[in-house]
């Protein structure tokens, strides 16, 4: 896949359906450090960082939150930020990768021995903001810069935020769902409508653009109706979601379409409701995150589609405005595309947080080849070679005939 660049300034360009970050040309005293190239699969833009590796000190701690709420963070981000590491010239003693397996005490112990290790810049995800802000206060008070990656730390005290823009993936998947229920038919649809972690910022913004779009359709995200049924808390937890539909599917039988935030709370659902004989394309669901859970229910009928967040991108941005930090360097002012407001911030400098905000894609059965694998985030190994689970009363097709019926290859 061919990438172009540009010279303007840095925005998020769709290019061969993938969301490309594009930087612009930087020149500093000691020459150019960072090309007229965009972030890509191949990670060849971070090599230009190199120079500003040579006169960085100490060593870069990166902190993911779980490896329950999606498969994202053990499959694609945590190998995304080795690779940019290694390709802009960090040794492997220079970074380091933790996960903090759900637990905010485990991801403060992380935090408070990476930097007595001497870690000079923190990139975090973290779990909720009560706790990602005592992390962030702590690193602070030791002169340690902090990245918010994916999440934003409400009260925060972090320099920078990279994300995709979180209203904009909750619109599309909002949008995504009334046209699933459209072109599938469902009659009468009662929409059962999910969120998830209430503790986590993200969950938040994803809300708002889907209860727009479901609102504005005819459903009742506030209040419930006899169209809308809501969960009543939320969760990223996969088997507490299926936990919360059937104790809405055993009080109300004429749910027929379900929005769901994320493909890992999306799999459990479907999988259960296979188990009692659900059949392709009738009651869609929907999902984010583009796993290959989530695309094998997609290819095989069962989910309407999912919102694709190219991990390599996010990852590579982050990566380097963290190595501009480590090396005391100015981060240039191309690289960061924008600003987002911390309500909760008490010190007024945290209350506009500078940004990089890329764009979310929306990936259906019939996009998956030229938006998913194109990419090389996910490949034809993880969805073609494995069989559709067995759904009573019927003969499903292998994953490898759905591919070959939508040119995955």
């Amino acid at each position: 896949m061919k990438l172009k660049t540009a010279r303007i300034f840095a925005c998020v360009a769709l290019v061969g359906g993938v969301a490309v970050a594009v930087l612009p040309g930087v020149a500093s005293a000691a020459g150019k450090t960072v090309s007229d190239a965009t972030f890509n699969p191949t990670f060849s833009t971070m090599k230009y960082l190199k120079s500003v590796v040579a006169k960085g000190k100490g060593s870069i701690a990166v902190i993911l939150p779980d490896t329950v709420s999606s498969a994202r963070w053990v499959d694609y981000d945590a190998p995304a930020f080795k690779k940019a590491f290694l390709a802009a010239g960090l040794k492997t003693n220079q970074f380091i990768i933790q996960n903090g397996h759900g637990s905010p005490q485990e991801q403060l112990t992380d935090a408070q021995g990476d930097i007595a290790k001497g870690a000079k810049v923190l990139i975090l995800t973290s779990l909720d903001s009560s706790s990602g802000a005592i992390i962030e206060a702590y690193a602070e008070s030791r002169g340690v810069k902090v990245i918010d990656y994916d999440r934003l730390t409400l009260g925060g005290d972090r320099s920078y935020y990279v994300s995709f823009n979180n209203v904009a993936v909750g619109t599309l998947i909002g949008q995504g769902l009334l046209s699933c229920i459209k072109s599938w038919n469902v009659a009468s649809p009662v929409v059962f409508v999910m969120k998830g972690a209430p503790t986590d910022n993200n969950a938040t913004l994803f809300a708002q653009g889907y209860d727009a779009v479901l609102n504005a359709g005819g459903y009742n995200t506030t209040s419930g109706s006899s169209n809308t049924v809501n969960e009543s808390v939320g969760t990223w937890t996969p088997s507490v979601a299926l936990t919360d539909f059937q104790g809405a599917y055993s009080a109300n039988s004429k749910i027929n379409a379900v929005l769901t935030p994320n493909d890992e709370n999306a799999a459990p659902i479907i999988s259960y409701l296979q188990s009692q004989g659900l059949k392709p394309n009738t009651i869609p669901f929907t999902g984010q995150d583009a796993t290959p859970a989530g695309i094998d229910n997609i290819i095989s009928g069962y989910q309407c589609g999912t919102v694709f967040k190219p991990s390599f991108i996010e990852a590579q941005a982050t990566a380097a405005l963290a190595i501009y930090l480590r090396a005391k360097e100015k981060v240039p002012a191309g690289i960061v595309n924008g600003t987002t407001t911390d309500g909760s911030a008490t010190i007024a400098s945290l209350k506009n947080v500078p940004s990089v905000l890329l764009t979310p894609l929306w990936v259906t059965a019939a996009t998956v080849e030229s938006q998913v694998i194109a990419s090389k985030q996910v490949t034809t190994a993880q969805l073609c070679t494995s069989t559709a689970p067995t759904v009573t009363g019927s003969s499903q097709p292998t994953y490898a005939a759905d591919c070959t019926k939508y040119g995955i290859k």
